[in-house]
């Protein structure tokens, strides 16, 4: 059997080696959510590593603890105040629509965006509208306009 094509000092041992995730240039914001969801995946992901059966599923699940881990290491635990009427970061934003609709964001680090379930993330273009806004204000978003209805600090 030729050789010819095997590298015998390969230090992976022939498992894929995957590059890492882009980690955000952002200031790594957090709701108490959003650090607790990140808590999880750091601990799901160990347990994925130590369980790992095969070089390929242990890269993967290293590649997947390394971005955890340095967006663990760089959270920063932001709180509006209480009793905050401008929309800031962790605050919940009800606002209505040209078209009558009342839609509520909640704005969320970037770990924690779930835009189907309006949480986004403070750095989305929709956010960055939002930010500094006070009830009675009419913002422009991407996509038509908004009027502030409420601003309240989110429970975490």
């Amino acid at each position: 059997m030729s050789r010819a094509f095997v590298k015998e000092d390969d230090p992976t041992g022939g498992t894929a080696v995957l590059p890492d995730r882009a980690i955000s240039p952002h200031p790594n914001l957090v709701t108490r959510r959003g650090l607790r969801l990140i808590e999880a995946k750091v601990a799901e992901f160990e347990r994925q590593l130590a369980q790992a059966a095969d070089g390929d599923a242990g890269a993967r699940a290293s590649r997947e603890l390394r971005y955890w881990a340095a967006r663990l290491g760089s959270a920063r635990l932001e709180e509006p105040a209480a009793a905050t009427e401008t929309v800031v970061f962790g605050t919940r934003v009800t606002g209505m629509r040209e078209d009558g609709q009342t839609v509520v964001f909640e704005i969320v680090g970037e770990d924690e965006a779930e835009p189907e379930e309006g949480r986004i993330a403070w750095t989305a273009p929709v956010a960055r509208a939002l930010l500094g806004g006070e009830p009675g204000e009419v913002r422009r978003l991407p996509k038509g306009e908004i009027e502030i209805l409420t601003v309240a600090a989110r429970a975490g």
